[in-house]
């Protein structure tokens, strides 16, 4: 795809339903008695990787895609059935890292697997800590990566007696040595078939969609600081869910009218979780023209409508504890830095190694390519702004964040700009360049 600067954005738009918010909607409806309505639905690869996984263990989830509705019909805690063959997650890390929580506590063996980029991103985190719970769970090639298979410890045959043997994993307090959504959140949906309360303490809040909605779900959910917990055997009872836009996918168009001169753009009903928005609050570091507009609260999940316009920027530092709320938009921001004056540096971000890509190590060769000054670190990287960009040709390795964070720094750079596998925007954002 051929990308070419652009004069002024300006115009009110939307964006797709939240990835995080839109996968856990899918499970906990599964795992839920009764009918889930879910509106504005992601209706991208990842998300759709959730829905096959559930329906090969017997749930029926019904899709509008025109409306972006999902209906599912829960099977309750205890009632999903073993799959026939081994469950595909494709691309999506934040499935096959919560689903093998939920794997873990069922009463049947089950493979989990994905594509080749999910066949070498890092397992152990999870592993560890299941094993820890008295799962039965193994790599199959012994490299702490998928496939993953999970052997059952309850012989129960039927959903009633499941329910009566739920005691076969075990409730623990885990310390864990990442801040990881999905760390957290594969333990507390394992927590749910423990027999005792599962508390997990992270070295800094990661995003807390799991703890709002298992709450709105109707499970006992407690969190203070940078712990949460969960008790077992709840009665999960179906939902109405009207998931907001992603911040992560309008954090694009944040930064393309930020960088673009004489840009003005609306964009409505975005979630502003307070673990995810550090995105906002960086882009008003820098000094960026930012307003949120028609504040809500629905289901704990906080959303605006986010006015920003162009902006004369400057160079900040990026570490510590804001770094878990804005990891997804890492790539992003450092397009944005780009155009600030002065020096931005990112620190702490080591998790951007084993994303889709190595984020750090694409991020800088991409950007060295269209002439900025960047360099790498060990856990992030330095960037003096100002430099102007030019067109080149960039590999998104196939990474959605990459191709989408690449297409904004070329509207702002001189020249054509080629990006190489765009087709891959589709795992979270499948109209963007339609948007665009």
């Amino acid at each position: 795809m051929i990308v070419k600067r652009k004069g002024p954005l300006k115009g009110t738009m939307t964006v797709p339903g939240d990835k995080s918010i839109s996968h856990r909607a899918i499970m906990l409806g599964a795992l839920s008695e009764g009918i889930t309505e879910v509106e504005n639905f992601l209706m991208g690869k990842d998300c759709i990787s959730t829905i096959s996984c559930f329906r090969q263990m017997g749930v029926s989830i019904d899709i509008d895609s025109v409306g972006n509705k999902v209906h599912i019909k829960g099977k309750g805690l205890y009632g999903l059935q073993s799959p026939n063959t081994p469950l595909d997650v494709g691309n999506s890390g934040t499935t096959i890292r919560l689903l093998s929580g939920i794997l873990c506590g069922q009463p049947f063996k089950s493979t989990i697997t994905g594509d080749s980029s999910i066949r070498t991103r890092p397992m152990g985190r999870i592993l560890t800590p299941l094993k820890q719970m008295g799962a039965d769970i193994a790599s199959e090639n012994n490299n702490f990566c998928a496939p993953l298979l999970i052997n059952s410890l309850n012989t129960a045959s039927s959903p009633m007696e499941s329910k009566d043997l739920t005691n076969r994993l075990k409730g623990i307090h885990y310390h864990s040595p990442v801040a990881s959504a999905q760390v957290k959140s594969c333990l507390l949906l394992a927590g749910l078939y423990a027999d005792s309360e599962t508390t997990v303490t992270e070295p800094a809040l990661s995003r807390n969609h799991t703890e709002l909605m298992l709450s709105e779900f109707g499970a006992t959910v407690t969190a203070a600081g940078n712990t949460s917990s969960v008790l077992p055997g709840p009665k999960l009872t179906g939902r109405r869910i009207n998931v907001p836009g992603d911040i992560s996918s309008a954090a694009y168009f944040i930064v393309a009218a930020l960088i673009v001169p004489n840009s003005e753009l609306l964009i409505k009903n975005v979630g502003i979780n307070p673990t995810r928005d550090g995105i906002i609050k960086v882009c008003r570091m820098m000094g960026a023209d930012i307003k949120l507009e028609n504040v809500k609260n629905k289901g704990g999940e906080t959303s605006a409508d986010i006015l920003v316009r162009h902006s004369n920027l400057k160079g900040v530092e990026i570490s510590g504890p804001i770094v878990p709320t804005l990891i997804d938009e890492i790539p992003i921001i450092a397009v944005l830095s780009c155009f600030a004056t002065g020096k931005t540096t990112i620190k702490d971000a080591e998790e951007l190694k084993v994303k889709e890509s190595n984020r750090i190590e694409i991020v800088v060769k991409n950007l060295s390519a269209m002439g900025a000054d960047i360099t790498a670190t060990d856990d992030g990287m330095i960037i003096n702004g100002g430099k102007p960009l030019h067109g080149a040709v960039v590999d998104s390795k196939m990474d959605h964040r990459i191709a989408m964070a690449f297409t904004i720094a070329a509207l702002a750079a001189e020249g054509e700009t080629q990006i190489l596998n765009p087709e891959c925007v589709n795992i979270s954002y499948p109209n963007f360049f339609t948007s665009l």
